[in-house]
């Protein structure tokens, strides 16, 4: 009887300990913490010099806890990267999951050696350990607190820190066995663990996504076991990388990107089942490395792991990104931020429990420092993410819509789903905004009655519209139905003050302004520039600087911009007094496309 009540206890202590997770949660998000130090301090507190006084060191069980939600994470995150959408991302992406690793790592290890006063392979093994950027804490904060980034740079810094984890751990690994070794070890053996990490991780990791895809649609399941297949396969992905030797986190990522952009039966309910499995291994493991964590040594070395937290966000992570940047000219802007936002979190903790593992000699350095350094990130770059975007204006004039979509799969083919909306009043749907043509309504449920097709006429305030849609367009309705949010004056400054066709020729409007553009720019339209800068996915709220004023996407039609607001930002250097010639000039400029 008395280990049945032992069993209740662990029950209700892991029941309270979601509850909490979920409450912790609600307030990261309210006030713009980051969820990772939410429950990292929640481990803390149940830990040995916390409240709960609860005592742990098992770092094996913590190495297989971390390498079970790293995989699940990961593949969350490559199940939700469009590649049409990072394509033009993949190569400086790539470039800084690897060779910006490697920089980051040499450089802050070179910091680590004096500071700590540790040898050279010691540094550059701290420095590895703390040299990727974390998935979990990019992903949520990038898709939390409705912050919207130019497509570029939101999808460099999700594409690098879904697939920079690798690199890591191989330099982790493998500067762990050469102390281990006592040198043992010679240069022509790293060099091939490197390749068949790298080579094993990519062909596992593509081969497993295409069966787990070619299985999820050929399968005939019961409902709800679809996201179960998903979440079992990558982890299988990731088991049978790793015991082949190659990159079991490299391979999931890589199946999740093959089964995210694959025509996936019930795809929708994959990625919500996911949703929850992906916080519930945040949750699991920054707990578990909160745990792992004991204060009053991380007070020992608080000072050199501080200034070794200021060269990482100063120093290393700009020049590695840089450098590796350099060749794609992207804008010092650009670079500035995706250099601020080398967010550290649970891998580098995670890579810190590998040398304690192995026993090393300064083990608990390596781990102490680490926990600090993923302190100050998460407290430092996690809260300044949204202000560092402004600042640096990457961050786009675009709010995630209140809208609650309906997704609904529909067994036998692959093409189309079934999405549905409630019709909020005052949406922009009601107000003469256009669907887009692949869009093919299903029915309406009005006043409790079903209305097929055409039989629901135009759609009333709080109707529930379905339609028939591709799953990977499917977002693109969200706009129209959503309640607005803001009065006429934020639409106003959001778009501008004038509203121009799509078709309006770029060369033409520049010299009715004494706009300065490139010669290229002249014979081009707005709607032409947009789908080229935009990977021809131009959104609502998509930003370009013609000059000395701004163009705004203001309306999609068939997936081309429709029409684009106009903005001055300094209206009387540019424009003088004569504001109300501006007015006159834009209507001549619209009568006369008009009349072309």
């Amino acid at each position: 009887m008395e280990s049945l009540q032992i069993g209740n206890l662990w029950l209700l202590f892991g029941a309270a300990l979601v509850l909490v997770g979920i409450a912790s949660s609600l307030l990261a998000r309210r006030f713009g913490a980051p969820l990772l130090l939410v429950f990292l301090f929640l481990g803390m507190l149940l830990g040995e010099d916390g409240p709960g006084g609860l005592v742990w060191d098992n770092y094996e069980l913590t190495y297989l806890v971390g390498s079970l939600a790293l995989a699940v994470i990961l593949f969350d995150g490559g199940l939700r990267t469009r590649l049409r959408e990072v394509r033009s991302s993949l190569a400086p992406a790539g470039l800084l999951a690897t060779v910006g690793v490697l920089i980051t790592a040499g450089l802050t290890g070179l910091a680590a050696i004096p500071l700590l006063g540790l040898g050279w392979v010691e540094g550059m093994l701290l420095g590895a350990i703390i040299a990727s950027t974390d998935a979990a804490a990019v992903f949520f904060l990038l898709r939390a607190g409705g912050l919207h980034l130019q497509r570029r740079v939101s999808s460099t810094l999700e594409v690098e820190s879904g697939s920079n984890d690798p690199i890591a751990v191989f330099l982790t690994v493998v500067l762990t066995g050469w102390l281990a070794a006592d040198g043992a070890h010679t240069l022509g053996d790293f060099g091939w663990r490197l390749l068949s990490q790298a080579g094993f991780g990519v062909t596992m990791g593509l081969a497993g996504g295409w069966l787990l895809a070619l299985a999820l649609n050929r399968l005939a399941l019961p409902d709800g076991l679809h996201p179960l297949l998903a979440v079992s396969g990558a982890i299988l992905v990731f088991a049978l990388t790793n015991q082949v030797g190659g990159s079991g986190f490299l391979a999931v990522y890589l199946a999740g990107l093959m089964v995210g952009n694959r025509p996936v039966r019930a795809f929708a309910s994959v990625v919500s089942v996911q949703d929850a499995a992906t916080w519930l291994a945040q949750l699991v493991m920054f707990l578990v490395l909160g745990l792992l964590a004991t204060p009053s040594q991380l007070i020992e070395v608080m000072w050199p792991a501080l200034g070794l937290a200021a060269f990482l966000m100063l120093v290393a992570r700009p020049a590695a990104v840089a450098l590796c940047l350099w060749p794609f000219a992207y804008p010092r802007r650009e670079v500035a931020f995706i250099s601020w936002v080398g967010l550290r979190g649970a891998v580098g903790i995670f890579l810190a429990s590998i040398p304690m593992l192995a026993q090393l000699p300064n083990a608990g350095v390596y781990f102490n420092v680490a926990f600090v350094v993923v302190i100050v990130s998460l407290v430092v770059q996690g809260w300044t993410l949204k202000p560092a975007a402004e600042w640096f204006r990457v961050a786009l004039p675009r709010l995630d819509p209140p809208t609650r979509r309906v997704e609904l799969d529909l067994p036998g083919q692959l093409e189309l789903e079934m999405v549905g909306y409630r019709v909020a009043p005052e949406s922009a749907v009601l107000r003469g905004a256009q669907l887009p043509g692949w869009a093919r309504p299903a029915m309406v449920v009005r006043e409790g009655k079903v209305l097929q097709g055409s039989d629901g006429g135009a759609l009333q305030p709080e109707d529930y519209a379905y339609y028939l849609a591709p799953p990977g367009s499917v977002y693109r309705l969200d706009w129209l139905f959503a309640e607005p949010r803001e009065a006429r004056e934020l639409e106003r400054e959001v778009f501008g003050a004038f509203t121009l066709a799509g078709d309006v020729p770029l060369g033409e409007l520049a010299s009715f302004y004494g706009l300065e553009i490139p010669e290229r720019y002249a014979d081009q339209t707005a709607a032409q520039l947009f789908a080229h800068r935009f990977d021809d996915l131009p959104q609502i709220g998509d930003v370009l600087k013609l000059g000395e004023a701004t163009l705004v996407v203001r309306s999609i039609e068939e997936e081309q911009v429709g029409q684009v607001g106009l903005k001055f930002a300094p209206v009387p250097r540019l424009l003088g007094k004569k504001r109300g010639g501006v007015s006159a000039r834009l209507r001549s400029l619209w009568r006369r496309r008009g009349r072309d």
